[in-house]
Formats: C-alpha cells, sequence, structure tokens
C-alpha cells in the first residue's frame, strides 16, 4: 500500500529571496584522461559502506533499496549501474534506490544545477557580444554548440546550447555573464546546499571532470525536480531540435549573411536513436558522459498520471546507450510499482521550506516562471519544445493543463514561492512523428 501522505512531499516551499538570486552529436562533455594517480580518477566499484542519509535512513545504505511485497513488480535484473534511483517526482517518494548517495562524477548532468542556478538571472531575449575571454578554459574534448567569437547571442540562443548540445561553450559564455566562472561555481554549491544535495560539490560549472567534482544519484534527482518547476527549464529540457545561429559570412555578393543551423538534443530518451526508440511519456532532462563519470542520466516521464523522476549512473555494461536502456527499464518498473510499493525514502525540500511553510497569512498572486524576465514563455521561435512521444495508455504526458488547477508556483504573501504537488510538465508531442 502507499505511503501515508505527506505535506512536505506534497508541497516545496523555496523563499523568493533565493530565486531571485539565483537569479548533447555526443552526450555530454567528454573529457581528457587524467593521470592514473589523481583523485579524481574513476572511483572504486564498491560504495562507501556509510553514506548521506538525507532523505531516509535506507537512502544511506549500500546496495538495493526497495520493499517488495504481494503485487510488486520484480526490479529488473539486468541492471549494471553502480547508482540509481526512482521517485514520484510530485510526492516525492523515492520508490526504489541502489547506492543513492554514493558521490560520484556527475558528467554533464550537473548542467541542471548550473541552469536551475542561472536561468532566472538574464531575460531570454538580452543580447551578448562573445569576447575571447568569454570562450577561455573550456576542457579539451568539450562537447560545444558552435559559439564564435565576436558574434551576438541571445540567452535563449544559449541555453538552447547549453540543453540541446550539452555546449560547453555555451555554459562559459553564460558564467562569463554572471561575473565568471570561479563566481558561478560559488553560486552552484551555495544553491546546491539551499536545496539539500548535499553530496554535491561543483568545481566546473559545466560537469567537465575535475578533481573532487562530486554529486549522487539522489542529488541530481532533487536537482532535476527543483529545475522542472521552472518553465523555461520544462521547454528548454524538452525541445527536441532548434535552429541556432551560425558564424557571420560573406555571400557571393560581399553581402554579410549569418545563416542558422540545426542543433538536436542529444537526450536518447527524447530524440531517441538506432538501438534506443523514443521513450513513451519522455519530458527531459539531462545526459552526461565523461573519462571519470562514464554515462550518466536524470530523466523525467509522465504515464496514466504519474510522473516519476529518474537517475542512472555510470552503467558497467559497455553496450551503446545502456545508460538509456537501464533508465527506460527502471521507468517501466516505477510506473507498474507506483501505488503499489511502500516508500523507501523521500526527495527532501530546501532548506527554507520548513521556514517558508511556518508564515502565517500565505496568498497566492501569481505564478513564479523560470525566466528572468518573469516571462516564462515557451522555447521560443525556431525551436521545438515539445517532449517525445504519448505515453502509453494514450495519455500525452503531463500536459499544461495538469498544472493549472489550484496553481503551480504561486508567490505568496509571506515571502517564499509554493510548488504544489502537480506543476506542468511541457505536452508531449502529438504531431510528431517518432524518429
Amino acid at each position: 500500500m502507499p505511503a501515508p501522505k505527506k505535506t512536505t512531499r506534497r508541497s516545496l516551499l523555496v523563499t523568493s529571496a533565493v530565486l531571485t538570486s539565483l537569479a548533447l552529436a555526443a552526450p555530454a562533455a567528454v573529457a581528457a584522461p587524467k593521470p592514473s594517480g589523481s583523485p579524481s580518477a574513476s572511483p572504486s566499484a564498491t560504495p562507501p559502506a556509510s553514506m548521506s542519509t538525507v532523505g531516509g535512513a535506507r537512502l544511506g545504505k549500500p546496495g538495493t533499496q526497495v520493499n517488495l511485497a504481494s503485487g510488486v513488480p520484480v526490479l529488473p535484473k539486468d541492471l549494471s549501474a553502480r547508482s540509481w534511483i526512482v521517485a514520484d517526482a510530485e510526492s516525492g517518494d523515492v520508490l526504489a534506490a541502489h547506492n543513492a548517495h554514493w558521490r560520484l562524477a556527475p558528467a554533464s548532468t550537473l548542467k541542471m544545477l548550473f541552469a536551475d542556478t542561472l536561468l532566472p538571472r538574464f531575460p531570454r531575449d538580452s543580447k551578448h557580444k562573445v569576447v575571447p575571454s568569454d570562450l577561455a578554459g573550456i576542457g579539451p574534448g568539450s562537447s560545444m554548440v558552435g559559439i564564435k567569437e565576436d558574434e551576438t547571442y541571445t540567452v535563449h540562443d544559449l541555453w538552447l546550447g547549453v540543453f540541446l548540445q550539452s555546449g560547453n561553450d555555451a555554459v562559459h559564455v553564460l558564467s562569463a555573464m554572471n561575473k565568471g566562472v570561479e563566481n558561478t561555481v560559488e553560486d552552484m554549491n551555495e544553491h546546491a546546499e539551499e536545496l539539500q544535495a548535499l553530496d554535491t560539490h561543483v568545481v566546473s560549472p559545466d560537469g567537465y571532470d575535475a578533481e573532487g567534482q562530486v554529486s549522487s544519484a539522489y542529488d541530481l534527482t532533487l536537482i532535476a525536480r527543483s529545475g522542472m518547476q521552472k518553465k523555461d527549464f520544462r521547454e528548454y529540457a524538452s525541445t527536441v531540435t532548434a535552429k541556432f545561429p551560425g558564424e557571420t559570412k560573406k555571400d557571393k555578393k560581399g553581402k554579410k549573411v549569418r545563416k542558422p543551423f540545426e542543433i538536436r538534443n542529444t537526450n536518447r530518451l527524447l530524440a531517441g536513436d538506432a538501438d534506443v526508440p523514443v521513450y513513451q511519456g519522455i519530458a527531459g532532462v539531462k545526459n552526461g558522459n565523461t573519462t571519470n563519470a562514464g554515462a550518466t542520466f536524470t530523466g523525467v516521464a509522465e504515464r496514466g498520471g504519474k510522473v516519476l523522476l529518474v537517475t542512472v549512473m555510470n552503467p558497467e555494461k559497455p553496450e551503446h546507450n545502456e545508460v538509456y536502456k537501464e533508465t527506460a527499464r527502471l521507468f517501466d518498473w516505477g510506473f507498474k510499482a507506483a501505488g503499489k510499493v511502500q516508500p523507501v525514502g523521500e526527495l527532501v525540500p530546501p532548506k527554507g521550506a520548513a521556514q517558508a511553510s511556518a508564515q502565517p497569512g500565505a496568498n497566492p498572486s501569481g505564478e513564479a516562471g523560470g525566466s528572468g524576465d518573469g516571462a516564462g514563455g515557451t522555447a521560443g521561435t525556431g525551436s521545438k519544445p515539445v517532449a517525445g512521444a504519448p505515453a502509453a495508455d494514450g495519455s500525452s504526458g503531463i500536459a499544461t493543463a495538469l498544472g493549472i488547477t489550484g496553481g503551480v508556483l504561486v508567490l505568496l504573501a509571506g515571502g517564499a514561492f509554493l510548488v504544489n504537488r502537480r506543476w506542468p510538465l511541457p505536452d508531449l508531442v502529438r504531431r510528431r512523428t517518432r524518429p
């Protein structure tokens, strides 16, 4: 039987001050190999005997944690990931987990924290002319969207580059706009602490392998849950293809022209691949792959009125796209188990939630969108901000209408943002044919 409902699982509060101040070709960045003696080299295949217990004591235990009982489906037997988690995105219930708090290299899934931290700071239509220093310090072998010096890009363009192509060049330009990489790293670490993503330590904002840079399946799921409550985050994370500004050149007549080129989301469950079909009900979020991290992925999907988050870190099987295949199997299990399995833990709210919820006289007064200009909006002209495919039961994913009743992100008179249990994922595509 399902666990008792808890207020903290039904609502998530983040102070307005925090949100205001926090104003993929190949999947994610590919790092150069590290020296074998480096502390950031691939971790042991054995998880620590003792890990964080944020979200519940069982989540701090090594190995698989699940409450199997009559009527609960058996977990997939062919999982090879070092760490994974299946959670109800709305209630926060953790349905099952495996080494949930194992601190591992996150690769470009860390860009979810980058986006959750910086998205509110810059209006999407703001423009920025790239100077050489903006692109300094990008690691060799990084994934790039193709940003050029002396060209001007909108913030909207840059976020498309971050989400679709996992462009480290786009991350560095946005970091430069945020007073530099060092300042951005500090901001990301502060935001992780506020979210209670305490396994996470940021060294490089793009997720490129760096000594001491770690996160966990639990933290990445917390971060994704926070990000998906921002309208722009949801739209960018679900965009399949978009037009990106090219380099300014002279045509045969000597006239300057700047032709856009198409970029495609490297999230294989969203965009599909030869051996990975579009997952039924998928709506984001972010993938990654580096030398030390291996393949990492956090996804969100809806089916039958349930919204699940799944994070998979570093499958040991060498098969192509294994991280997506294991994620899909965990999603399948989660949708069958939801409402039947007793949770083993929960996704905790941010630190400020308890204090904010105690404030009296709260009144809803409007949506807190993810854009810096407060407009929210779609992913913009030239992009296709819609997630993968209809759910297997014929529903169209969590449509925007799902979150309208009762308000989704509402500003309280007490000075905090209330996130109700239902928030709108982008409507899944009914018009787009599968790849």
